[in-house]
């Protein structure tokens, strides 16, 4: 920070296991991926090169080394994952996640109907043995109403299979999974979730500020977010350092 205010919640140091800003990547350019690292690098943990996207992105490698130069976790958008899957091409999927040097995979069953449960798991358990794994929770189906005891099942299951973290589902326009049509927070759902996942183990999707500013009210500056706007990196710590009208007041001491 430029200055050291007073009643600034303490933020977690980079690498944490806590306070995750992870920002979705639907093709950045090169010039685009630098710019953004010249700017907000230090409040960026991970970046999800969101769904098929890294399959046609030009100079990719490029660009994940100029993501892990700066001390950023790279993964593929789960999306990716079930298209290998579907095509019986895992092995293929793992090479190419080797040949882009990453040590991280999102496993996720939001499209592919084919994945159950039950092998989903086997899959975490298989590939947390080679990487770090974060798997997805929840339908990309709005449709899809999944109730909180089965959030809360499929949550530990996956993490007792080797999951890092479990992502709770929004896609990137935050109106399904833990949201409604509208994008209204599903919160007697999260909070549920709460009572029996620690929130450390979560890494909750929500791309819009007022989904944002839910959850730093109600979990702190240190939650954990996901499917970030690269525009909206610094607006966002802005909002977990009460430098924002919405949060303002949730830090001062009174």
């Amino acid at each position: 920070m430029n200055f050291n205010l007073t009643d600034i919640p303490k933020r977690s140091k980079k690498p944490r296991e806590s306070g995750l800003t992870m920002v979705m990547d639907k093709g950045l350019s090169i010039g685009e991926a630098e710019n953004l690292m010249n700017a907000c690098c230090d409040y960026i943990d991970i970046i999800k090169l969101g769904f098929g996207t890294s399959i046609i992105t030009n100079n990719i490698k490029e660009k994940v080394k100029i993501y892990q130069e700066n001390n950023i976790t790279v993964y593929l958008g789960g999306t990716l994952f079930e298209a290998f899957f579907i095509r019986n091409m895992l092995p293929e999927y793992e090479k190419f996640v080797k040949d882009l040097e990453l040590n991280t995979i999102e496993i996720s069953d939001g499209v592919c109907n084919e994945l159950t449960h039950d092998l989903k798991c086997q899959y975490i358990s298989d590939f947390s043995k080679k990487f770090t794994v974060f798997s997805e929770v929840g339908s990309k189906i709005s449709e899809k109403i999944i109730p909180p005891y089965k959030w809360i099942k499929l949550m530990q299951k996956e993490l007792d299979a080797g999951s890092s973290k479990v992502i709770a589902e929004a896609r990137e326009s935050g109106t399904v999974g833990v949201f409604r049509k509208d994008g209204e927070v599903r919160s007697d759902l999260i909070e549920e979730i709460l009572t029996k996942i620690p929130s450390e183990k979560i890494l909750w999707e929500a791309p819009l500020k007022d989904q944002q500013v839910w959850f730093i009210k109600l979990i702190g500056a240190n939650v954990n977010l996901g499917n970030i706007d690269p525009q909206e990196v610094i607006s966002l710590e802005c909002l977990r350092l009460g430098l924002r009208g919405d949060t303002f007041y949730d830090f001062i001491k009174k």
